[in-house]
């Protein structure tokens, strides 16, 4: 499932809280009310422990009760090919959820969904993985946010197009990664728009030119990174045997890395 070498360790701890977010995001969550900031990330709604995967197909609120793993799902490791806290059958709408600790492989997708202000306090392996096979699939990722990441956030491991908008990340190794080294590979499309990246983090987003993957950014604001350290698109050549992938450089190019230095703000 994953496509680069994870390091076999787990942030445990949290951190501090992401800064204040641009006020459509707040919006977006909070229904009008005051953005998200260090005193409005979520409280939950009560938890609930799972032990197996939870299958969800038409639309799921949960109405921000956190769900945490517990018995196979509740190791809090970094291995590979962990099961999801849940699972959405393709169409499945998810709203009002904060995915806890531990917190397995998170969400994974079939087809096309929809995750809406969905919250990640810890991710697991990664937080959601998107599986479909069809090039018309579209997975939609509105509101929300997920830190303490030590590899990946979101792994994209289908095809079709993943749109991201209105999150806010903090503490990881790669944002969005187009897999890198899936037995099936196919063309891949990332659209961000109204993105918080919060330091520490090492990449935003990680395409396969070989198989014509793209990612467009708008309206990408990163905080606390003083030396530029975040590279906002970095260019891979996949592969479907398995081995590591080759970086194919970085930075906008117009037809895989699509952004200027206007789409990027720096506090």
């Amino acid at each position: 499932m994953s496509s680069v070498t994870r390091p076999r360790h787990r942030r445990r701890a949290v951190g501090s809280a992401l800064a204040t977010l641009a006020l459509s995001v707040g919006m977006l969550m909070t229904g009008g009310a005051s953005p998200a900031s260090a005193a409005t990330w979520p409280t939950p709604n009560g938890s609930e422990p799972v032990a197996s995967t939870i299958s969800i197909s038409g639309t799921k609120d949960y109405g921000m009760k956190r769900l945490y793993g517990t018995g196979d799902l509740g190791s809090g490791s970094q291995d590979e090919d962990q099961g999801p806290i849940l699972q959405l059958a393709a169409g499945a709408v998810l709203k009002n959820v904060i995915i806890g600790s531990p917190a397995a492989d998170g969400i994974h997708c079939l087809g096309s969904c929809t995750l809406q202000n969905v919250w990640w306090e810890d991710v697991g392996e990664d937080a959601a993985t998107f599986r479909g096979t069809s090039s018309s699939s579209v997975y939609t990722v509105t509101g929300g946010g997920a830190k303490s990441a030590s590899d990946k956030v979101f792994q994209f491991n289908g095809a079709g197009t993943l749109n991201v908008s209105n999150f806010a990340v903090k503490d990881f190794g790669t944002f969005i990664r187009s897999c890198g080294n899936c037995k099936t590979q196919y063309k891949r499309t990332i659209n961000l728009n109204t993105i918080e990246v919060g330091w520490k983090g090492s990449r935003i987003v990680g395409i396969n030119t070989n198989y014509g993957d793209s990612a467009t950014l708008r309206n990408i604001t990163i905080v606390g990174d003083t030396d530029r350290k975040i590279v906002p698109c970095q260019k891979y050549i996949g592969n479907n045997t398995g081995a590591e992938p080759k970086t194919n450089g970085s930075g906008p190019d117009g037809t895989y890395c699509k952004y200027t230095a206007a789409d990027i703000t720096y506090r």
